[in-house]
Order: C-alpha cells, then structure tokens, then sequence
C-alpha cells in the first residue's frame, strides 16, 4: 500500500512506461526514455550552474574552495558525496564561514538506494530556500548524478514537477547523468507521486470514495 492510500494492480517493469492516473494523460517514460532526455542537454560545461532560482548544482573543485564558496555568496551546501573517502568537507571544513551543512553520504553505484533520501533533502532544500537571501549549493564529486539526482527529487517533491519536467527544467542549464539505479528510483518516486496526486483528484471527486487505480 502506498503512502497515498492506493496501490497499483501489477509490479511495474522499470523499462515500461506507466500509465498511473487514467484522468491524466501523462506517462512515466521507462528508463531508457528517461535517458534518452540527457542526450539533448546543449548547455556550457562549467564547474557550478543555477538551474533553479537559487539553487546551483556543482562539483568537488567548487567546494574544496573555500573563497570561491565565499565568494559566490553561498549561505547552504549539501553534498551528496559526504564521508572521507568521497568529498571531505562538512561543518568543520566551512567552520570559519557562515554556512549551514548537510551531507549525504551516498556512492555513485547503480545498487546504492539514494531513494531513502530524496525526501529529507528535499525537506532540507525547501527549508534552506525558504530563507531570504539564501543560495543554496547542491554538489558531489562531478556534478552530474547524485547531487542532480536529489535537486530532481526536490522539484518533483515539492515543486509537483514530473521526473520529465524537473529534467527538462535542470538539463536547459546543467549537462547531468544519474547513473541508471538513480534514474530507476527516480521513475519510481514519479509513479508514486503520480498515484498520490492521482488518488487526491479521485477522492476529491468521489466525495472521500478511495479508488483503485489500474
């Protein structure tokens, strides 16, 4: 049973396409679709970009400099490659500047469940942009897959953008490439936001009658 309070009929293969919501014509592309939308990427390779207002996704050479952190006004720094054998900042690293840290240790490796933390760095990416005048830096070792990764989880999360809109949203300013299990797992927090909006419009109009949807 989903966090929604409905469930799909059959396991879906990661490599189908879904239809979750029949009042809506969207469909959760298969993971190769979803691949497919990076190959259109045109943007200029540069160490750190926004792709959202305030938010900037980047790599280790942004973040091991200190002044250059300093310098492009960052107020908030998740790093998505936390631990010492990734990029070893963290508090202590930034500890002379005013700067509020969250790590998440996480490996670039298709097995790795980065699932389990699209939802709490979501929450702390919205909290951090819900402070005035703040920026906030999103970075791993390059860059490109699990920094990029959680900024998607976020604009699905929080800003009801589908897995499609929040890469079409990120690639216009940032060349990424979540390494496959991260796209996966992506498609899947897709179809289950998909099923709770889904789920929401039904109850609303079925007057609280939950339904099942195939």
């Amino acid at each position: 049973m989903s966090s929604g309070g409905t469930r799909s009929c059959k396991r879906e293969n990661a490599y189908t396409a879904v239809k979750v919501d029949p009042n809506n014509d969207y469909i959760t592309p298969g993971a190769f679709e979803l691949e497919r939308l990076f190959w259109k990427c045109s943007a200029k390779f540069a160490h750190v970009n926004e792709v959202w207002p305030y938010i900037y996704i980047g790599d280790e050479v942004i973040a091991l400099d200190r002044y250059t952190v300093e310098k492009m006004g960052f107020t908030h720094i998740l790093n998505a490659a936390h631990g010492r054998w990734n990029v070893d900042t963290g508090e202590e690293y930034y500890r002379e500047m005013p700067i509020d840290y969250y790590g998440v240790q996480a490996e670039d490796i298709p097995t790795f469940n980065l699932s389990e933390f699209f939802y709490p760095a979501a929450q702390y990416i919205d909290s951090a942009l819900s402070t005035s005048g703040s920026k906030l830096f999103v970075h791993c070792a390059r860059g490109r897959s699990r920094s990029s990764s959680l900024v998607l989880a976020y604009l699905m999360i929080y800003k009801n953008m589908t897995v499609v809109d929040a890469i079409q949203q990120v690639i216009k300013h940032r060349c990424i490439l979540p390494n496959r299990g991260f796209l996966k797992q992506l498609r899947a927090l897709d179809i289950e936001l998909a099923t709770q909006r889904g789920f929401a419009r039904n109850n609303v109009s079925t007057n609280g009658d939950a339904k099942e949807i195939c």
